[in-house]
């Protein structure tokens, strides 16, 4: 079977620190092991451990394209190979540079179970590629822990997870990105992280769903008849309204976006509400920098998800991770969190867009104003763009979901019947003059609860309390130790 370098060990290959790890490639290569138990099995004779059940399966791309004898099936027709091959991994142990081995050091123990510093510096990398908010080692490691739990209680229930349900698992998660299974992949490896860290995470949250299903599912939680109906008649929960600062910075251009990307670490560096604001005065592009970027108490389901997800995981004064807007980046940081009375789902929003050349030229800005004075409604628009080009005024009523990102986030700051020029299209030669028409709300005589549906949500919110106490339980009873 081919061992990926690429792949499993570019650290060390990147740092030109492999020789010493071709001993082990050939050897492994000559036996037909797979890289990922090789490395298991040295991580745990450098400590003293051995893993009773390494998890991993196959290679991520193996699974992808099968071939008549896997190396599971090799070595186990054949003990007497896999002890040498073990013997080879082993006795080339000490030949590894400093560096190897720090890679192969536990980060952590869960009762005889290893997480390597290998594995974890690979599921930090993860996270950067997915753009998760919190992306620090705690954070990796953390999870890391929680899924060796996940999958020692998955055991303890005999569950297993078959290949067909893996992949069918990663390709459901690489679709939420748009992207194909080979691609996600190939976007992953060029990122330099280990397809099979990406296998590990997708197992894990297989498997733990199997173990939920197995102690909680199938009637297992029933919710009381009068329970559905107290919730059926519950009053709103009041919704949470954020007041931030902004900083947009220009991205339409390839120096515009290298500029960006030199700033970001900076920017989302920051944790003190003086030094945003002055940033803001110095790079944003938007119309909040003349305020330092301070922007209105915001409805948080006014933002679109990705953005008000990353800033409820911000404590006051942090900043969110770089955002990717069309012809942007954006960067927000929380001041205070506050909560207002529940208002029905927005369902769609109704908005028109007059385009005006020039950009953000005085001229087109002193166009904008004209309009901005002579409009009170998306209607009196289409006096104002008579005799115009049809594609200068664009009206369109969409799902939330459906609006692009940029222009959702100006109009979440706007009220019908007002405008933004916060926008600009054609590589920032036209200005957009972005007027809020309407949002429309569930109908106040929307018919009569769904009680079944209410029950639904009932139980898979007490299934998903009890997944977590089990979760707890399980790391309560086991023997974790953070190196």
């Amino acid at each position: 079977m081919h061992l990926d370098r690429r792949g499993t060990h570019a650290p060390l290959y990147r740092h030109g620190r492999g020789r010493a790890l071709d001993q082990l490639f050939a050897g492994a290569r000559a036996c037909g092991l797979w890289l990922g138990p090789v490395r298991r099995h040295l991580s745990q004779h450098l400590q003293g451990m051995i893993d009773p059940a390494p998890t991993r399966g196959p290679h991520p791309r193996q699974m992808l394209r099968p071939t008549p004898r896997t190396t599971r099936q090799m070595t186990a027709f054949c003990p007497p190979l896999r002890t040498a091959c073990l013997a080879l991994a082993l006795a080339a142990a000490p030949l590894l540079p400093a560096a190897a081995q720090s890679l192969f050091a536990p980060a952590a123990t869960i009762d005889e179970r290893v997480v390597t510093e290998f594995e974890l510096q690979q599921r930090i990398g993860l996270l950067e590629l997915f753009n998760a908010p919190d992306r620090d080692r705690e954070t990796a490691l953390d999870a890391l822990i929680r899924e060796r739990l996940q999958l020692e209680a998955a055991k303890r229930e005999g569950i297993a997870i078959t290949d067909e349900e893996l992949v069918e698992g990663m390709t459901e998660f690489a679709g939420r990105a748009e992207l194909t299974l080979e691609a996600f992949l190939d976007v992953i490896e060029q990122a330099g992280v280990d397809p099979a860290t990406y296998t590990d995470f997708i197992r894990a949250g297989i498997a733990w769903r199997k173990v939920i299903r197995a102690r909680f599912g199938e009637g297992r939680v029933e919710i009381a008849p009068d329970e559905i109906e107290r919730a059926a008649d519950a009053p709103p929960r009041p919704e949470l309204q954020f007041l931030l600062n902004e900083i947009i910075l220009p991205a339409n251009t390839p120096q515009a976006l290298a500029r960006a990307e030199g700033l970001s670490e900076e920017i989302a560096a920051i944790t003190d509400e003086g030094a945003f604001r002055q940033a803001a005065r110095s790079y944003s592009a938007s119309t909040s920098r003349a305020r330092g970027g301070a922007i209105d108490w915001l409805p948080a389901a006014n933002l679109p998800a990705p953005i008000r997800e990353q800033i409820l995981s911000l404590a006051p004064g942090e900043v969110t991770q770089p955002i990717s807007i069309p012809n942007a980046v954006a960067f927000f940081q929380l001041r205070e969190v506050g909560e207002i009375a529940a208002r029905p789902e927005v369902t769609a929003l109704e908005y028109a867009a007059l385009y005006i050349p020039g950009g953000r030229s005085p001229a087109a800005l002193a166009e904008a104003a004209r309009v901005d004075a002579a409009a009170d409604t998306c209607d009196d628009l289409y006096g104002i763009a008579k005799g115009l080009p049809p594609e200068r005024l664009q009206r369109d009523t969409l799902p939330p979901a459906q609006v692009p990102a940029d222009v959702a986030l100006e109009l979440a700051k706007l009220d019908p019947g007002e405008a933004s020029v916060g926008l600009t299209r054609a590589g920032g030669q036209t200005l957009v003059f972005l007027m809020l028409c309407d949002r429309s709300y569930r109908p106040v005589d929307a018919p009569e609860p769904d009680l079944s549906e209410i029950a639904r949500e009932l139980t898979n919110a007490r299934v998903s309390d009890l997944a977590g106490n089990y979760l707890d339980e399980l790391a309560a009873n086991a023997t974790i130790v953070v190196k």
